[in-house]
């Protein structure tokens, strides 16, 4: 495990430019009829999916990998403003009780034109490693979200 790093190295931010609305974008974070359908990197299910979508209120997801193993991540809705702002807290717990990651995402949705600029940026990862698994993690998650919303691409 890596030691202490910047704290600039510990942060991620992603841009996704998505061919959608941003209603149709922040629809899709926000109902879990949608989340089971993109929510994961590649081949990843999503068998467990409860949500209250309020400030204030909780997730709790099971990302399912296609060897088998569950990853469940889990946290609370700090911001909420519909369609061009989500904040939350990010609890990874991959062993009951045993939180490995704990952060803040913030999810920052721009207009531009018929296309939705999304930025995700979640800060603070304990280490460097824990930033750049996640950076590949949601990497994925935004290519499948990108499909979800328009089959017809799946990049920017």
């Amino acid at each position: 495990m890596n030691s202490l790093t910047a704290t600039d190295e510990r942060t991620l931010v992603l841009i996704r430019t998505l061919h959608a609305s941003r209603e149709l974008v922040f629809n899709a974070w926000s109902d879990p009829k949608h989340l089971v359908r993109w929510w994961g990197p590649n081949d990843f299910t999503l068998p467990h999916c409860e949500q209250d979508f309020r400030v204030g209120g909780t997730y709790r997801f099971c990302m399912r990998a296609p060897d088998g193993s569950d990853h469940w991540v889990r946290g609370r809705y700090l911001e909420i403003s519909e369609p061009d702002l989500l904040v939350f807290t990010w609890l990874r717990e991959d062993v009951p009780g045993d939180i490995w990651c704990d952060t803040v995402v913030r999810i920052t949705l721009r207009q531009q034109g018929s296309r939705t600029e999304m930025e995700l940026e979640q800060t603070t990862f304990a280490t460097k490693d824990h930033c750049d698994e996640h950076r590949e993690g949601w990497s994925e998650c935004f290519d499948r979200l990108a499909y979800f919303l328009d089959p017809k691409t799946t990049s920017n």
